[in-house]
């Protein structure tokens, strides 16, 4: 489905990128998805690369139910009641909308905790970006909470942005240097 033209068929609430400012883009809007990946949708349009998320799927004719059929990482670590593994499986879905690693493999993710506290379970992450001027920032780390709070086990999550140390490419993982094509 990436890479082919779509007629949005309604009015769909965007983040634009990479500045991650909110924009509407109208019913009948011709989009084209360029990536695909974590249940978020970078669409390409007539005015630059715009992010649309999951509960906006149906307006670019994704099915959303035949997407949740699909066995997942996650589940299967639930399964064997590794919190831990679900929780770190569940940011592996988040992705930056430019580059098509996900943030655990670009080496984002430096620190994850899940803390049982009065009773609850409280995961804490720290996370940075590519480049600290990223406006997208924002809403990458509200994605990665999103995830994490999916999982039924946890109570809350909050994901901070950290900018030490400074990222660079030799975080990426082998699997991440794959994809980009840098091995």
């Amino acid at each position: 489905m990436t890479h082919t033209e779509i007629e949005l068929t309604r009015d769909v609430d965007a983040i634009q990128i990479p500045s991650g400012d909110e924009i509407n883009l109208p019913a009948g809007t011709r989009v084209m998805i360029t990536q695909a990946l974590g249940g978020t949708y970078t669409v390409a349009t007539s005015s630059g690369l715009a992010r649309v998320k999951a509960e906006n799927a149906d307006a670019l004719g994704i099915d959303l139910e035949a997407e949740k059929a699909k066995k997942t990482e996650t589940a299967e670590a639930i399964e064997k009641g590794d919190l831990e593994g679900a929780v770190w499986a569940q940011l592996k879905m988040v992705f930056d909308p430019e580059i098509p690693v996900n943030i655990v493999d670009l080496g984002l993710v430096y620190d994850c905790q899940i803390k049982d506290e009065e009773g609850q379970k409280n995961v804490e992450v720290k996370m940075t970006l590519t480049a600290p001027g990223c406006g997208m920032g924002p809403t990458i780390a509200a994605d990665a909470q999103s995830k994490i709070l999916m999982l039924d086990d946890i109570d809350n999550a909050r994901v901070d942005l950290v900018w030490d140390p400074a990222w660079n490419q030799d975080m990426i993982s082998e699997e991440g240097k794959m994809k980009l094509g840098m091995i």
